[in-house]
């Protein structure tokens, strides 16, 4: 039951109400070792009062079912348990990204950060807060054209990163990205990646090239096991 009432207690807000919440976040991301320790520390912490006020509201929502819809959302305690529970979830990951309703406003920076996170550190991000639905939520949310330059930089980053590892679930989204900031300078890091000596690298590069010189071509799941296969001699993604 609680596991669809994240959010509940704080709102979206502006871009202060995000720094408070998740401020703390970017040194996920931090070049230095102890500031990024620091970081998954604070973090570990918050997903464990996020699963404690999830218990407490569960435990309430069965505690106070016989009083019915009505009467069980009006009592005091089960009231409270989910503004509580709302409240923890703003402050942790990946729930707080799910607060508020457009992640384009004041809450882009964070779901860059997350992104950028689970490019740049894909194991740490695994670990402590893997969710691939959230991460495709984002890609398709962040996939557009009209960013600002240094958004458009930051996406072709992640893009240029991603293409030079091996596959990960849902990397084929990055293609929506590429396809919003295609442009002289990602097609020449593309085409660099392409050319390595990294046999992912090339795949990837490779496909992402593909698909932006045939804006006509789908990106479905049929159209990238056929490109691996082809490029690859048989090799097959983990997951789409």
């Amino acid at each position: 039951m609680a596991d669809g009432m994240a959010g509940s207690g704080s709102g979206g807000g502006g871009a202060e109400d995000w720094r408070a919440r998740l401020g703390w976040a970017f040194g996920l991301v931090a070049d230095d070792p102890a500031e990024r320790a620091a970081a998954l520390a604070h973090l570990e912490g918050a997903r464990k009062n996020t699963w404690a006020a999830r218990d407490r509201c569960n435990e309430l929502w069965h505690l106070t079912s016989p009083l019915g819809p009505d009467e069980q959302y009006r009592e005091p305690a089960f009231r409270r348990a989910r503004e509580v529970y709302g409240d923890v979830c703003g402050r942790s990951l990946p729930e707080g990204l799910w607060v508020g309703e457009d992640v384009l406003g004041p809450g882009l920076p964070y779901a860059l950060l997350f992104l950028e996170w689970e490019a740049r550190f894909p194991r740490e991000w695994t670990r402590h807060a893997k969710a691939w639905g959230t991460k495709q939520s984002l890609i398709r949310s962040v996939a557009a054209a009209d960013h600002t330059q240094p958004t458009r930089a930051k996406l072709i980053d992640l893009v240029e990163v991603v293409v030079q590892r091996a596959y990960r679930c849902k990397d084929r989204e990055y293609v929506r990205v590429a396809r919003a900031v295609d442009g002289e300078d990602l097609r020449r890091r593309l085409g660099e990646v392409a050319a390595s000596d990294n046999p992912w690298a090339r795949l990837h590069a490779g496909y992402v090239l593909r698909l932006l010189e045939r804006p006509g071509v789908p990106n479905t799941r049929h159209v990238w096991r056929t490109w691996v296969r082809e490029a690859s001699g048989g090799s097959h993604d983990p997951c789409a």
